[in-house]
């Protein structure tokens, strides 16, 4: 690990996207927090909005910033004439529904490259952010960008075949990308469905924070367990009393105890990745917590919670996982309960890799995972 971390920095130093970018906007977040100055997301947000770029067109792709029935995407299509409908794509970023933008340079970047690459439309979405707007805002949000592009006359209008269309998403994107291609298997008015989803280190349960991937990355830079535990509490409420719940893995009440065999490490992930780990079963909470925030209960928030008729009808899908990733286990248990619904998945691991990796694309490691992930979507979409 300790050569990976000494790659991570040094590299890092040596790309265009740097490492301390991150790491000044989460100390100067937590020390406004202290001073009492503002929520450290509220200051993350602020901090990070010098990472966004304008909409700049180039010689391969239009780049254009629009709104999708009141919610802001940008689009990018590219320049050269097409020989057919082409492909589409929505992609949905990642920074623990507190923080992060279509906007940011990395995605900006990704987008670009997966137009040219893919000779295909990408519609990049934002969504309202923690800790101002608490779920299901962020999901609504997608939800309604994401029904928008699907009507019929907004896919001929960009020239998209409605039957090539995917969904992607990163971290917390990836969440909300698989809740929401969840909630279109049971929306009538929506017609055309999606055709793959590609999930990049996905979130995908809040239900038990004591997984092997958490107790082996909990210090790792990035994206730590104490700092994921922060995004996914603050996704449901400023009340800081659900992240300590959460930190002690003592959120989930009684009445739900019976949900967790859906996120169940023991039983769903693979053997050489439970490396002797020893499963202990949570201890339930207060009833308080969920009557309070029932948000953190919801499947819309936990795809993992999904029961196996609503996942058996999902379409071909793509996950990646990353060795040093708090949330490694939760993509591995997600490919589990997929592939037992009959769900066709391909998994990519990429052992030495950590969360982020795709937001570092000048790094040989962030190049390569990300042209993993616009290879398989040009062999699939």
């Amino acid at each position: 690990m300790g050569n990976v971390l000494l790659l991570y920095f040094s590299e890092s130093l040596r790309s265009n996207i740097h490492v301390s970018r991150f790491d000044m906007t989460g100390q100067n977040s937590l020390f406004a927090e202290i001073l009492g100055l503002n929520n450290s997301m509220e200051s993350m947000m602020f901090f990070s909005r010098f990472q966004s770029v304008p909409p700049t067109s180039d010689e391969n792709v239009t780049v254009r910033d629009t709104t999708f029935n009141d919610i802001p995407v940008r689009i990018y299509v590219p320049q050269r004439k097409p020989k057919s409908l082409r492909r589409g794509l929505f992609y949905i970023h990642g920074g623990g529904w507190c923080w992060g933008s279509n906007a940011y340079e990395s995605y900006d970047l990704l987008s670009r490259w997966t137009a040219d690459r893919l000779d295909a439309v990408i519609v990049s979405t934002n969504y309202r952010l923690a800790p101002k707007y608490h779920f299901p805002v962020q999901f609504e949000d997608v939800y309604t960008a994401l029904k928008w592009f699907l009507h019929p006359n907004v896919l001929e209008n960009y020239g998209v075949d409605p039957r090539r269309v995917g969904i992607s998403g990163d971290s917390a994107g990836g969440n909300l990308a698989a809740a929401v291609t969840q909630q279109l298997l049971e929306d009538p008015d929506v017609k055309i469905k999606l055709k793959v989803q590609s999930l990049i280190y996905p979130a995908l349960q809040n239900f038990d924070m004591d997984l092997p991937s958490y107790r082996e990355n909990s210090h790792f830079p990035i994206l730590s367990k104490s700092l994921m535990v922060r995004f996914w509490s603050e996704y449901f409420t400023t009340d800081r009393s659900l992240e300590k719940a959460m930190l002690s893995n003592q959120h989930i009440p009684l009445e739900s105890i019976h949900q967790f065999k859906l996120v169940n490490w023991s039983s769903l992930l693979p053997e050489k990745f439970k490396k002797g780990h020893i499963y202990k079963t949570p201890t339930h909470g207060s009833s308080e917590l969920a009557k309070k925030y029932p948000g953190f209960l919801d499947v819309k928030a936990s795809p993992l919670l999904a029961d196996d008729n609503k996942l058996r009808n999902l379409p071909l899908t793509y996950i990646i996982t990353c060795q040093y990733d708090v949330l490694r286990d939760d993509g591995l248990m997600y490919v589990t309960r997929l592939r037992n619904s009959g769900v066709q998945v391909v998994h990519s691991h990429v052992e030495g890799a950590f969360h982020g990796t795709v937001s570092f694309l000048f790094m040989k490691i962030g190049y390569r995972l990300a042209n993993q992930y616009i290879s398989w979507l040009d062999e699939n979409l």
